[in-house]
């Protein structure tokens, strides 16, 4: 796991998977990459919401390369180790939320998407029941902001590990 050094001298072959962990479009991988070095991991982090000003194409791929919200990843990694954490508290409605997903991707042709971590599955439920009333564009829209902050959270979490785990995560993706 790089730190803000590493992150900065690393070769963009190196850094290019992890990035794609945290949002996978290779255009805003570029622009991350382009935009070292960085000077903290706030301008960092700033530089990666600026970038995920996402084309709809972009986001409907970024949304496929998510697993279902309550569901899990078909493919083992860092992220879907990280949408397993981020997802943790969905757990515990798992049959509703699958109920809901179908609901959602039946209106809008494409996958739910929201930044779980925090979130308990009444308010995941919640949150979804209510973007069922935007139109399609609207909700591409707000589908955006949340791969924005997904991506956020997920370019802390890759340079500051919590845990033994999470320092082997970037030398393993």
């Amino acid at each position: 796991m790089p730190d803000l050094d590493g992150f900065n001298s690393a070769p963009p072959e190196e850094l290019r998977p992890l990035l794609a962990a945290c949002l996978a479009v290779p255009r805003w991988v570029d622009a991350v990459l382009a935009g070292r070095p960085y000077a903290s991991v706030d301008e960092l982090v700033a530089a990666g919401d600026r970038a995920a000003q996402l084309d709809d194409d972009e986001v409907l791929a970024a949304i496929a390369a998510h697993p279902r919200i309550g569901e899990r990843a078909a493919h083992d990694g860092v992220a879907a180790r990280w949408s397993a954490e981020e997802q943790s508290g969905a757990g515990a409605a798992a049959d509703r939320l699958r109920a809901a997903n179908r609901a959602y991707e039946d209106r809008f042709g494409h996958g739910y998407l929201v930044c779980a971590t925090g979130l308990s599955a009444d308010r995941v439920l919640v949150d979804l029941t209510s973007r069922l009333a935007n139109s399609p564009e609207d909700e591409l829209r707000v589908a955006n902001r949340e791969l924005a902050a997904i991506a956020a959270l997920r370019l802390r979490k890759a340079l500051r590990p919590t845990t033994r785990e999470g320092a082997d995560r970037w030398a393993s993706s």
